[in-house]
């Protein structure tokens, strides 16, 4: 609330938490070192700076860091004490960063929206935060994440994809559990509060404005050829104010026929007055001032009017209205709503906006003339094309701007924002249908300890195993071998390993075992016990036509490699920076797609693969082909890439099928990760002992026997 919790008497703390209350409002106390720590600190002496592309003023303090989490758990033990009745929760901004999280551990069910205002920095700074991964882990709590701007949007994905590995399609990150949406709400005003107060200001009497409109409107008055530019901002080093009273100077010194013409107004609001940078930002601005009024100051004109405090709504309302350019240089600005506060002022569609293109509202206001805040001379030759810019081209780039404003207000933000979250939940909850719940599992325990002649069919590479860099080290482990001895020891269960593996590396890792085996997603067909054969009459001589193309993708791509099968090619990538990767994926397969023609092949594009094969062999065809032997009352498939799509559609309606993942599929169930996988496929031989042993109450006995479940 404002007030830090060791200077409150009981008194003062019961009058601060029942006003808040007349406003919906319940504070957080903090205590005030913990505050110090915790805002000027980590929030303002670390985040931002690094947020904003100011590496140089960043502290990587541990105490900070410590006292950031503390008080944002402080919020999460407020907020889940006032959980009743809710199902929503909007996070804002970065101070809060760690809250998303907090609250999903406590509560999974509630939606979470988080919405950053200020920019997300590029992968490459934002790597150099000590606690990345703990912010990155903490944002993923929510459900949905909102950004002013696309590029804000990427930088967070690059990082989610750099630093935690989690696959990203578009704009959604697959979690073990669920589906996690990143988009961009760019922030809009209430654009009819202003166009209405300028309204309202310029039909009040000259008695009737307040004093500072007067000072404005008898200057004008004065010298009515003289033109003010109009530059308002938060002290911070951030908004380049130093920059545009240099160029201001630098326009002063080369355009000497505008001396006399023009006045800088410089209204600097204080901010953060405790933080050393900003302290020093203050200095700076006071010399630059200093020094431009004192050299091209004369008896009836001063160059810069500066002013550093607030101002009332209406005060602003009045620099808005009577002055002909704004002008906002920000060196980094998460969107800078005074652009956009300026252009609805505008109530005759007159004036020019200057706008740094490093600032969100440059996205939407592509009308008005963009600079880069990091050119003196290009700041400069705004100034001039700002000023000279003929009346009729002016209101033609403000009724544009208007037009967007006005629909795309902040009401609508929020109103979208939340529309968006509503429909992540939905996505969520359509996958959270398909998620196996416990009775679920009971029932599909059950069918088995009932069946007569069961066959399942299992994945090997993302549904046993955990992905491997290498794939030739993601070999089985002694505790899937016992997983799966226990399945094949049960009579009539015919356990089948169904993978894009070749067949020799199946047959050196389970040539002995009592599985069947199918290898090359159907290629080739190994019965338990019996010899490998062709599943149908291929060739090969194809390869020799294809292997020139992906070499070179091999080349191109760092940590990418050819793996060769008996009838297919398959490139890897996983090992690929995980940007480039996809990329080139992409590229090849375009290439291939081209070059295959009548081949009479087709592409496959799994997880961080890309293979090409004959076409019309799948893995459906092939398990049809095990099926079409034997009547069986149980088949169970599981499988987590996208060619396991053709056995989920291929196998009979009555046949179990699980996605590993979460995402759009044709199986019936979902499981998590391989690591459920195992935990299921293990219950199923405890379970059958269970059932076959007589007991009363087989769900009691499985709970006690395997409370993961």
């Amino acid at each position: 609330p404002g007030i830090a919790e060791n200077k409150l008497t009981e008194e003062k703390r019961e009058s601060i938490v029942g006003a808040l209350k007349e406003h919906d409002c319940i504070p957080v106390f903090i205590q005030e070192k913990e505050f110090v720590k915790y805002y000027d600190g980590f929030s303002n002496k670390t985040i931002w700076p690094l947020f904003h592309y100011f590496s140089q003023y960043t502290s990587y303090e541990r105490t900070y860091f410590d006292a950031y989490t503390r008080v944002n758990k402080m919020f999460a033990d407020v907020v889940m004490e006032n959980l009743e009745g809710v199902d929503r929760i909007w996070i804002h901004d970065y101070h809060l960063l760690l809250l998303p999280e907090m609250i999903k551990k406590e509560r999974p069910d509630i939606a979470i929206g988080f919405f950053l205002h200020i920019p997300f920095p590029s992968y490459e700074l934002f790597r150099t935060m000590p606690w990345r991964i703990e912010l990155l882990e903490g944002l993923l709590g929510a459900d949905l994440l909102g950004f002013h701007t696309y590029d804000y949007e990427r930088h967070f994905l690059s990082c989610i994809r750099r630093l935690l590995g989690y696959d990203i399609k578009i704009n959604q990150i697959t979690l073990s559990d669920r589906i996690v949406k990143a988009d961009v709400f760019p922030m809009g005003i209430d654009y009819q509060k202003f166009h209405k107060a300028a309204l309202s200001v310029s039909n009040k009497s000259l008695e009737e404005k307040t004093k500072t409109g007067q000072a404005i409107i008898q200057h004008k008055k004065s010298a009515p050829d003289r033109k003010l530019i109009l530059c308002i901002d938060r002290l911070d080093y951030s908004k380049g104010i130093s920059n545009r009273l240099e160029a201001f100077e630098y326009f002063l010194e080369i355009f000497p026929e505008y001396r006399d013409k023009v006045t800088l107004v410089l209204l600097v609001v204080p901010s953060r007055i405790n933080v050393d940078q900003y302290q020093q930002l203050k200095s700076e601005i006071d010399e630059l001032v200093g020094r431009i009024n004192g050299k091209y100051s004369r008896i009836n004109w001063t160059p810069v009017w500066y002013f550093y405090r607030s101002l009332p709504f209406e005060n602003l309302i009045e620099l808005y209205t009577n002055c002909e350019v704004a002008l906002l240089t920000p060196l980094r600005d998460g969107m800078n709503l005074v652009a956009k506060e300026f252009i609805a002022s505008r109530i005759d569609k007159t004036g020019v906006l200057i706008l740094s293109e490093m600032a969100g509202a440059a996205k939407e206001l592509g009308e008005a003339v963009l600079i880069n805040p990091n050119n003196m001379v290009e700041i400069t030759a705004g100034i001039k094309t700002a000023l000279d810019m003929p009346v009729e081209l002016q209101i033609a780039a403000n009724d544009l701007m208007q037009e967007r404003l006005k629909s795309y207000t902040v009401e609508k933000w929020a109103s979208e924002f939340i529309q968006a979250l509503v429909h992540t939940q939905e996505i969520k909850n359509q996958f959270m249908g398909k998620i196996m719940n416990q009775d679920i599992k009971l029932k599909i325990l059950d069918q088995y300890g009932n069946s007569r002649n069961s066959i399942l069919f299992l994945d090997y590479d993302g549904t046993l195993v955990d992905f491997n860099p290498d794939p030739k080290k993601a070999f089985p482990d002694n505790e899937l071998y016992d997983i799966l001895d226990k399945l094949a020891e049960r009579k009539n269960t015919e356990v089948v390993l169904i993978s894009g593996r070749d067949k020799d590396t199946f047959t050196t890792w389970f040539g002995c075992k009592n599985y069947s085996l199918i290898a090359e997603h159907g290629v080739w067909i190994n019965r338990a016990n019996e010899e490998w054969e062709l599943a149908e009459q291929l060739n090969a001589d194809w390869k020799e036509a294809v292997r020139p193309s992906i070499n070179f993708y091999v080349d191109r791509t760092p940590g990418s490699f050819l793996e060769e099968k008996n009838y297919s090619l398959v490139w890897h990538y996983r090992k690929a920076d995980p940007e480039l990767g996809p990329i080139r994926a992409m590229e090849l397969k375009d290439d291939l797609t081209s070059l295959i023609g009548n081949l009479n092949l087709e592409i496959l594009e799994g997880n961080k693969v890309i293979e090409i094969k004959s076409s019309g062999i799948n893995k459906g065809r092939a398990a049809m082909h095990l099926l079409e032997k034997n009547k069986h009352d149980f088949i169970l498939c599981i499988g987590d890439d996208w060619t396991d799509e053709y056995l989920f559609e291929e196998v009979p309606d009555k046949a179990i099928t699980i996605k590993v993942g979460l995402t759009n599929t044709a199986a019936r169930y979902a499981l998590g990760n391989f690591s459920e996988v195992r935990l299921l496929l293990s219950v199923f031989p405890g379970f059958l002992l269970s059932y076959l042993s007589g007991s009363a109450d087989r769900k009691f006995l499985l709970y006690e026997l395997f409370p993961f479940y």
